[in-house]
């Protein structure tokens, strides 16, 4: 993987005392670096200290888990002179190195790089120590761990780089045959309970693409990356209205036995526009009413957004359809 990669200097496959020193030595300057311009950013008086606030909403954008004890902690620990109320990036970053916050996120490289070192099939190994819940989630994605454990290469072990493409092209296979067989079911279960496959497409289809997104986002919101965690899933819709979908129509349109034009089903394809507008214009209204900020307060009220869509959604096609259901 790449942080092995930039330990192993010397591209041995091992990495010695030497190499994981000067790597640390790095790592510290590479979070530090990612300390100055956050400080600064809420250093809005440009004075060089900030207050008991904000060195909450500071401490939240390096670490997404911290408590009101990790404030107060850190109010006591970096306090060196001057005013009790005030901290200084001096004392802040002096602080920082040697913080639980810190060693939480050294934590995570160093697990990463355990995780990169262990064996291909650690992946199928049972769980230890677990009780039943772990089991039954153990056995229930066996298969699909196993089947791609067994067909795509790990290049994140060492030695394995130079397969990236082949892990690529058959990630994208098995991405494409499971996406195949999910519309399938989707539209057979869809038939079988007398729903609609548009209205399908709204619910189960959009759900189970979108996962993936939301645990990503998820992921690396809790590394402290929330304009990553939100670039993500704008930039994936995008990537599907410009890609996604244009892509396998220019390929049809191409192919010499095929029709030059593909011909879209959707009567109600201007309506559809326009409520993706709407919804755009409504989300960017409460994010800024928000503050620019990700709240409770916001997340409910895209809750409620997305359930006003799906209601609009089956009351348009039951009206189109009164049977269906």
């Amino acid at each position: 993987g790449a942080v092995f990669r930039s330990l192993d200097l010397d591209g041995d496959g091992t990495i010695s005392e030497e190499e994981f020193s000067k790597w640390y030595i790095k790592s510290e300057e590479r979070i530090l670096s990612k300390v100055k311009p956050i400080f600064d950013t809420f250093d809005t008086d440009q004075s060089g200290t900030i207050d008991r606030n904000e060195l909450r909403e500071l401490l939240k954008t390096l670490e997404p888990r911290v408590t009101e004890t990790d404030v107060d902690d850190a109010m006591t620990a970096m306090f060196k002179s001057g005013s009790t109320e005030e901290i200084t990036y001096e004392e802040f970053a002096d602080w920082y190195v040697h913080s639980i916050i810190y060693t939480r996120q050294q934590t995570l490289i160093e697990r990463q790089i355990e995780e990169e070192a262990q064996g291909v099939f650690e992946a199928l190994s049972p769980p230890k120590g677990e009780g039943i819940g772990a089991w039954l989630k153990y056995l229930l994605v066996l298969p699909l761990v196993a089947l791609l454990t067994l067909t795509i290469p790990d290049v994140r072990r060492p030695g394995y780089g130079r397969w990236c493409y082949v892990s690529f092209i058959l990630s994208i296979a098995w991405i494409g045959l499971f996406s195949t067989a999910m519309v399938d079911w989707a539209e057979i279960l869809g038939n079988t309970i007398g729903i609609p496959s548009v209205v399908m497409g709204y619910t189960v289809l959009a759900a189970g693409t979108s996962v993936p997104d939301l645990l990503s986002s998820v992921i690396v919101a809790r590394m402290g990356e929330g304009d990553m965690a939100v670039s993500s899933s704008i930039g994936s819709n995008i990537f599907d209205i410009l890609v996604g979908l244009p892509l396998p129509w220019l390929i049809f349109t191409l192919w010499p036995t095929t029709p030059r034009v593909v011909l879209i089903h959707a009567a109600g394809i201007f309506q559809s526009i326009a409520i993706l507008i709407g919804m755009l214009v409504a989300i960017i209204a409460i994010v800024h009413c928000q503050g620019w900020k990700m709240t409770r307060t916001l997340g409910g009220l895209m809750f409620l957004l997305y359930f006003a869509f799906l209601v609009q959604a089956i009351l348009t096609e039951y009206y189109k359809n009164p049977c269906f259901g």
